[in-house]
This record gives C-alpha cells, sequence and structure tokens, in this order.
C-alpha cells in the first residue's frame, strides 16, 4: 500500500466562476483558479514529501493544475493521465447555470442530480458540441467507455477500478492525483467506507489538498492542508 496520498480537486475553473455543469467539457483555470493551484504546491512543499507518482484526469483544468504544483515543488516527473479520473459527465445539464437550473426545477431536484448516488441526468445529445465524442481531448478514449451521462455511482465504478488497477498497490510510494470533484468524492468513498448517504454530504473544496497516511492498509491520518478552506470530512 502507498504511504501518502495527495487529493487535489483543481483551482477554480472558467465554468465553476459562472456557475455552470461542466462534467467533460474541457474548460480552463481562472487566475484566481491558478492561484489555488500555486498555493496548493505551496502547501505540499512545506510537508517536505518527495513525491513518487503523479497522476491526472485527461482535462485541462486538472492538469493544468497540476503543472502549477509541480512547477512550485520543482519536480517534473512525468504525470500519469488518465481518463477515468474525469469529472462525472453531467449529461443533458451540461452547459447549464445551476442557479437557472433552480428554478427550472426546483433546489431539491437540482441537489438530487448534484448529490444523489445513483441518479443520473437525462443523456446529452451525441450532436452537441459539449458531447466527449465532439471534444478534441478525448479522441483516443474508446468510443464505448465514453458516457452520454453519469451519476455519482458510474463515476464511483470507473474510478475506482482504475485506483485498484493502477495506484493502490504502488507500495510504500507517496502519490497525488490532481481531479476533480466528483472523482475525489469516488474515492474519499472508497478510502473512507462511506455510504450512500455519507457521501451525498461531502464537499470537496477546490485548490486545498487533502493528505492521507496509511500504515499496514489502513487510513491513519487525514487532513487538509489550508485549514481555512478545510471542508468536513465526515471521519476522523
Amino acid at each position: 500500500m502507498m504511504k501518502t496520498l495527495i487529493l487535489v480537486r483543481h483551482g477554480q475553473s472558467l465554468w465553476n466562476l459562472e456557475k455552470r455543469f461542466t462534467g467533460w467539457v474541457d474548460i480552463d483555470l481562472t487566475d484566481n483558479g491558478k492561484l489555488e493551484a500555486k498555493k496548493s504546491g505551496e502547501l505540499i512543499k512545506k510537508e517536505q514529501l518527495n513525491i513518487d507518482l503523479y497522476y491526472c484526469s485527461f482535462q485541462l483544468r486538472a492538469k493544468n493544475t497540476l503543472k502549477i504544483i509541480q512547477d512550485e515543488l520543482n519536480d517534473h516527473k512525468v504525470v500519469k493521465e488518465a481518463w477515468q479520473l474525469n469529472e462525472r459527465h453531467y449529461g443533458a445539464l451540461t452547459g447549464l447555470n445551476k442557479d437557472e437550473m433552480k428554478i427550472k426545477l426546483g433546489e431539491e431536484k437540482v441537489h438530487q442530480f448534484r448529490r444523489s448516488w445513483d441518479l443520473r441526468p437525462d443523456p446529452l445529445e451525441k450532436t452537441n458540441p459539449f458531447h466527449p465524442l465532439n471534444i478534441e481531448t478525448y479522441k483516443e478514449i474508446p468510443i464505448d467507455k465514453i458516457p452520454d451521462t453519469e451519476s455519482l455511482k458510474d463515476t464511483y465504478e470507473r474510478v475506482i477500478e482504475f485506483y485498484k488497477s493502477d495506484i493502490e498497490n504502488n507500495k510504500g510510494k507517496n502519490i497525488l492525483i490532481s481531479a476533480h470533484g466528483n472523482s475525489i468524492r469516488a474515492l474519499c468513498k472508497h478510502l473512507f467506507n462511506l455510504d450512500d448517504t455519507e457521501i451525498s454530504k461531502l464537499e470537496i473544496p477546490t485548490g486545498n489538498p487533502l493528505l492521507i497516511e496509511f500504515e499496514n492498509n489502513k487510513v491513519t491520518k487525514c487532513k487538509y492542508l489550508d485549514q481555512d478552506r478545510a471542508k468536513d470530512l465526515l471521519v476522523f
């Protein structure tokens, strides 16, 4: 089992700022998001950990967050990019404004779409320019792996399958993953053994590294490095 795992949700993206459902649309960081990533790097540097392995999703906001962190650490090891670490696909909600959807559908329904375990939004039409089939970033992903919509459960299954096959068994390594709110929530559900109700309450802040330590295959310590922006972990 690895020694330490650091999970970083990308810094604020342009569509985070605009309160739009982003999912698999490949949106970059805001200037503030870049500053969050820089601070993440500074906080990780203070921990004086040698990062052995870096992972991130295929998405620009996660890749650029990690690039900024590596610049701060002066460590430019090769990064393993994995589409399985991508954000959840929000289906037909993709690109829509969350506040406008609350007015149209009601706050409770939007909350269910965002936080429920197994509820999928309607699928996104394959002809929509926001569909992953029409985004150059994903051209190397097998077509049968590209979703039209996803629940958190769907996201969990692809994230955890990859985690178990490629990440979990790197014994004694310090590993950093730059990913997304829902892919990190999926990892936290697995690592902290959260049930389907507990996971709906878990919020992941942008640009705040979550440091997790392991001993004998069990999580022994967990903390956000920026305590001023920490969220309730529901455990520890």
